[in-house]
């Protein structure tokens, strides 16, 4: 098999994607796993800075991080001029159309629930994927995802409302992008 096609495959795969969010919802859900992510839109812009690591690099930068929390990101070669995974512009900023499906695969399987509160969305870990994803940050392969996730949190814990305006602050390329386009 052709590495490029190889690689091709690995963004189809549900299951590199799921583990992505177990290791986000790891790092929100705090020392216990009681804690949770609000809404669906504010966990698309921080899957959005935890996959672009170039403009997470940036978005630290403009929250004023130190120079020891930006090299934390420790941007690899290959993610200088690829991405692994493309978001597009959508509504509300970056989004990807398989949050759906991969939102309720995790519930299906038991790793997260959601609660509502009014219009409001909650994403908590259930306990099993609170374990689960305490494994996989252990887990080498994501450990960069564990560091850079552990960043989003310190440093740009917003609400949904306000992550969504400071992403389309900090980066004005996104919002003038036509709906559905790729975010390069």
């Amino acid at each position: 098999m052709d590495l490029f096609y190889f690689f091709a495959a690995l963004d189809e795969s549900d299951y590199i994607h799921m583990t992505r969010l177990l290791v986000l919802f790891n790092v929100f859900a705090g020392k216990k796993g009681k804690k949770s992510i609000d809404g669906l839109t504010k966990l698309a812009k921080l899957d959005f800075l935890l996959r672009y690591p170039l403009y997470l690099e940036q978005a630290l930068k403009e929250r004023n991080a130190t120079q020891k929390q930006i090299e934390k990101i420790e941007i690899k070669w290959y993610e200088k001029s690829s991405v692994e995974s493309k978001m597009v512009r959508f509504r509300y900023g970056p989004w990807d159309f398989r949050y759906n499906r991969l939102i309720n695969q995790l519930i299906a399987i038991g790793l997260i629930e959601i609660k509502r509160e009014g219009k409001k969305i909650k994403f908590f870990l259930t306990d099993k994927g609170f374990e689960i994803s305490n494994k996989c940050i252990k887990e080498e392969n994501f450990l960069d995802l564990y560091k850079r996730s552990q960043l989003l949190r310190s440093m740009l814990d917003l609400t949904a409302t306000n992550l969504m305006k400071f992403i389309y602050k900090t980066f004005p390329e996104i919002a003038s992008l036509k709906f559905g386009e790729e975010i390069k």
